[in-house]
């Protein structure tokens, strides 16, 4: 099969390797659709911490945002997985640890994290294996481009649902990328008056799109009251800007993540009763972003275009088709007979 492999910081190719063969509680999944974030590009770039602190080495294959079939199973008491729509954790603990026992596994310390961590290739190939117990049905009004964009959502559902939104209440949403529009379509949904800001007006019109009730870049934003502020940026400062704007006695939100410490202090967080949220993964957050989706939510237009297997690479560097949409989002059709991109 064809597969995308970055051997190095912007050295990467498409190659022809093995297929995967499952064993028994594992299944082999024909891939439809990968989405490419953020954590692609600081490994294609070579930032990405994991590989400094030996998580994770070149070479490696990436994609942990993606949908697909699954084309075989390792047992025939997974035969039922057969030919079903599916997305996945991208977490996989050990399942021994006290974590794990514990309905922690997706902080598992010695977890892998597909496309990620530990060596488990990602889904920027052909096909994917995948243990049984990290599967997710798709139904059959959730399409491939929403298939791929649950794992993004599980993450944003989750920051949503720290901040304990309601009617009545007011937030703020800071980055207006993948995450951020994902954390306000689904904070619209509470009843609450949500707001995003960004430093430009990139991405900001789609928010009003998406139904937010207000949209500032960060010189524009008015002075109001937070009850509740989600950092969904890569801005080493925002912390401490969003730790001065909430309320007191407001959630602040951290689900973004800088290539270096973000300072805030924690006298502040006391003295104004702040309760501080961090999210790390989708997993506990992937079956009510499927039901969302299912029910109407749609993330659809924050995918812009999607391309071929060949082109991931330009992708991971910034290159964007011609004809692609408004949305950040870009995704990869990883399948011999997908051919289109633009130029």
């Amino acid at each position: 099969m064809r597969a995308f492999v970055l051997t190095g910081p912007r050295e990467a190719s498409v190659v022809d390797i093995e297929p995967p063969e499952a064993a028994a509680g594992q299944v082999v999944i024909d891939v439809h659709r990968v989405g490419v974030c953020g954590t692609d590009v600081e490994f294609f770039t070579g930032e990405m911490a994991y590989l400094h602190q030996g998580h994770a080495a070149y070479p490696i294959r990436l994609g942990h945002e993606w949908c697909g079939t699954v084309a075989s199973v390792g047992s025939p008491a997974d035969d039922h997985w057969m030919g079903r729509r599916v997305t996945g954790d991208t977490m996989l603990g050990d399942g021994t640890c006290y974590r794990c026992r514990s309905g922690r596994q997706h902080l598992c310390a010695q977890r892998y994290e597909i496309g990620i961590r530990g060596g488990w290739p990602g889904a920027l190939a052909e096909q994917l294996l995948l243990p049984v117990t990290a599967l997710r049905a798709l139904p059959d009004n959730v399409d491939d481009t929403a298939g791929a964009m649950v794992e993004p959502g599980g993450n944003a559902l989750r920051a949503v649902r720290a901040a304990h939104l309601g009617a009545g209440q007011r937030a703020l949403i800071l980055g207006p990328g993948t995450i951020g529009l994902l954390c306000a379509q689904l904070a619209v949904t509470t009843g609450a008056e949500v707001h995003v800001a960004g430093a430009s007006r990139h991405n900001l019109d789609l928010a009003e799109r998406l139904g937010v009730h207000g949209s500032w870049t960060t010189t524009s934003l008015p002075d109001l009251p937070w009850d509740a502020v989600i950092d969904a940026t890569n801005g080493v400062d925002i912390p401490s800007t969003a730790l001065d704007l909430v309320e007191p006695g407001g959630r602040l939100v951290l689900i973004g993540l800088a290539g270096d410490p973000s300072l805030v202090d924690t006298r502040t967080i006391a003295l104004k009763d702040v309760t501080v949220v961090g999210i790390l993964s989708a997993s506990p957050g992937l079956d009510g972003t499927i039901e969302q989706y299912a029910s109407g939510l749609d993330p659809r237009p924050l995918v812009a275009a999607t391309v071929s297997l060949d082109r991931t690479a330009d992708v991971l560097a910034g290159w964007r088709p011609r004809d692609a949409g408004t949305g950040p989002k870009i995704h990869i059709d990883p399948r011999p007979t997908f051919t289109g991109s633009a130029a």
